[in-house]
């Protein structure tokens, strides 16, 4: 990587594990003030808003050989290659510890760490609501092991802020929708949290910024919409939009976990949802 001189004047931004998220949070960065790389096994062609450079960050040297050049913030939001215990292991603890043992290594300033994690370490099956200061007790492997990369981070001796995504939607993410139109639909009344896609991106653009300018930020952020719902009342509801009147199925599962996600520090923080409710985001997907 080669960086003139007006490069070096902006903020320097590194996403590790640049897919769909972190695509979205270079467009949210003014190129003005940010100079954004985004590290993916096999980039694709960079943008007005990013460059790509070929890193599989589960490669400690690979990792280590990227970070000699000065961050000013490094964003983790990586996706595991497979749903497993040992893909959440590669993807989030083994990169954590390569990042943090790198950044360690080089004799140069210190970046903010941005780590995106999820709600899945809560486990609360009681519809309660939960908060940044809620206890983290989750029952499977992926809330288990992103509270293992969680930790590192947390340990690292670096400035640092945690954002726990609720479950993500947005363009190439319909799988309620067409749950819905093939009547896959599930007829549980446990709560379900969401976030758009948009609004994930936006939140991380927004602590970046006001890390740039000097404001305090938390360590930690729950990040979801403002309408907690019951499943049944959201697949109901993107029913009735699209007009199809058999939409469940008796064999549908139940979604993992019964909980309400408060995003009251994220409000305060001064960050303005986009899309508030489910509805706000699935009108312009249907």
């Amino acid at each position: 990587m080669v960086m003139n001189s007006q490069s070096l004047s902006k903020e320097q931004v590194l996403i590790v594990g640049c897919g769909d998220i972190g695509q979205r949070l270079a467009q949210c960065l003014p190129q003005d003030t940010y100079e954004v790389t985004g590290l993916r096994r096999t980039p694709s062609e960079d943008t007005a808003f990013l460059h790509y450079q070929a890193c599989d960050v589960t490669d400690s040297q690979q990792l280590a050989q990227v970070l000699q050049h000065n961050f000013d913030v490094v964003v983790v939001t990586m996706t595991p290659s497979e749903r497993s215990d040992a893909g959440y292991e590669r993807a989030y603890v083994q990169t954590c510890q390569n990042l943090v043992t790198a950044l360690r290594a080089q004799a140069q300033k210190s970046p903010l760490l941005v780590f995106v994690s999820s709600s899945a370490v809560y486990g609360q099956m009681d519809a309660s609501w939960v908060d940044e200061a809620s206890p983290t007790l989750p029952d499977g492997f992926s809330g288990k092991r992103l509270l293992e990369a969680e930790a590192l981070i947390k340990n690292s001796g670096f400035a640092y802020t945690i954002v726990r995504f609720s479950g993500i939607y947005g363009p190439n993410r319909n799988r309620l929708i067409e749950q819905v139109r093939q009547a896959k639909a599930s007829a549980s009344t446990h709560f379900t949290n969401r976030i758009h896609a948009d609004d994930c991106a936006r939140s991380l653009a927004h602590l970046i910024e006001l890390h740039r300018q000097g404001k305090p930020i938390a360590p930690l952020y729950l990040a979801s919409d403002s309408s907690p719902a019951p499943m049944l009342e959201v697949v109901t509801w993107l029913a009735e939009q699209m007009g199809v009147e058999n939409f469940l199925s008796d064999a549908a599962t139940n979604e993992r976990g019964n909980k309400r996600c408060s995003n009251q520090r994220l409000l305060d923080s001064g960050f303005e949802f986009r899309y508030p409710s489910f509805k706000d985001g699935y009108a312009e997907l249907i």
